[in-house]
């Protein structure tokens, strides 16, 4: 049998903070709250060296760079730019 590897789900990044000399950030799901839109919900917390974040941060903007240009996603104009 292959190795199984464990996958995590999220609907986003809750909160990221920078505490003990590390990044921390709170992973969410979206969880049914009644009659109300879904709230997010903490999930699990991921910690990593500043550059191990720096890391990733960069591996995160390479992807959204090719997905922008793949059209899957647009970029939002800046501030100034919408006057």
């Amino acid at each position: 049998m292959a190795d199984q590897k464990k996958e995590i789900y999220s609907d986003g990044i809750g909160q990221i903070s920078f505490a003990g000399g590390m990044v921390r950030f709170d992973l969410m799901s979206l969880e049914p709250n009644g009659d109300k839109d879904p709230a997010p919900v903490f999930k699990e917390r991921v910690i990593m060296s500043p550059d191990g974040f720096l890391k990733s941060f960069g591996t995160m903007e390479g992807l959204i760079n090719k997905l922008v240009d793949a059209g899957v996603l647009t970029r939002n104009k800046p501030e100034d730019d919408k006057k």
